[in-house]
């Protein structure tokens, strides 16, 4: 082999590396939100019908589901039934994981509420996988899809279930993530490439709407969970920046 040769192949293989170090970086998860100081946490409002502050039995044994232990590692988490103007008042931030349907006259005053500045990060999801012993039809079990009554539309959204069932990776606030019959958003929000994700401006408030919610059963999901979590957290942290 020629010198020349051997230069040309030496240099090949040096852009080689360096094309694949370039493109492991970019794969490289963000940087994980860091956890606050007890007095630093500002509130956030959390409306679910997850057993995410309690298990199903509503036992106080446990302290809380995994997902309950990471936001509390940066807010002081209120838990509220409705959202009223009563409950909304109680801090600028707040996590709808697949609520309950509510009643027209919430959904205008929550409208409202991120209209005048609020921000909220929606989990919506159109077919939950959540586990749950309690029997269809108990009010105490989460519903099998969001109980949308005109709220995404209002925004501008429409969500579409899946196609097919099973678990999936997506991308969540900058990670990989694990989701569960996961379903797409359309509309005129800024949406992810894979429809996972919606960034809405409403009024002076902004609202993210993701279309699933059993990303936050780190416990049952069946599959690589480890981001989950730091990407809820990474959506939060962008709405409290935004």
């Amino acid at each position: 082999m020629t010198s020349a040769r051997l230069r040309v192949l030496l240099i090949l293989a040096a852009l080689i590396g360096v094309a694949a170090i370039a493109y492991a970086m970019g794969r490289r998860s963000p940087e994980a939100v860091p956890p606050r100081a007890t007095g630093q946490r500002p509130t956030l409002l959390l409306l679910t019908s997850l057993p995410l502050m309690f298990g199903e039995g509503f036992s106080l044994e446990g302290g809380g589901s995994p997902a309950l232990k990471a936001l509390e590692t940066r807010y002081r988490v209120a838990p509220i039934s409705v959202a009223d103007p009563a409950e909304l008042g109680k801090g600028r931030l707040l996590l709808m994981a697949h609520p309950l349907a509510q009643p027209a006259e919430d959904l205008v005053r929550l409208n409202q509420w991120v209209r005048g500045g609020g921000r909220v990060l929606l989990l919506a999801d159109p077919m939950l996988e959540w586990p749950s012993d309690r029997p269809p039809g108990d009010p105490l079990r989460p519903p099998p899809m969001f109980m949308d009554t005109g709220l995404l539309a209002h925004w501008g959204l429409r969500l579409d279930a899946p196609d097919e069932r099973g678990p999936r990776l997506r991308k969540l606030g900058g990670y990989d993530v694990l989701t569960a019959s996961s379903g797409s958003l359309f509309g005129t929000c800024d949406i992810s490439n894979d429809r996972l994700v919606a960034h809405c401006s409403i009024g002076k408030g902004k609202a993210t709407v993701v279309a699933d919610a059993d990303v936050l059963d780190v416990q049952n999901l069946d599959g690589p969970t480890r981001h989950n979590l730091d990407a809820v957290l990474a959506e939060l942290a962008r709405l409290e920046r935004s």
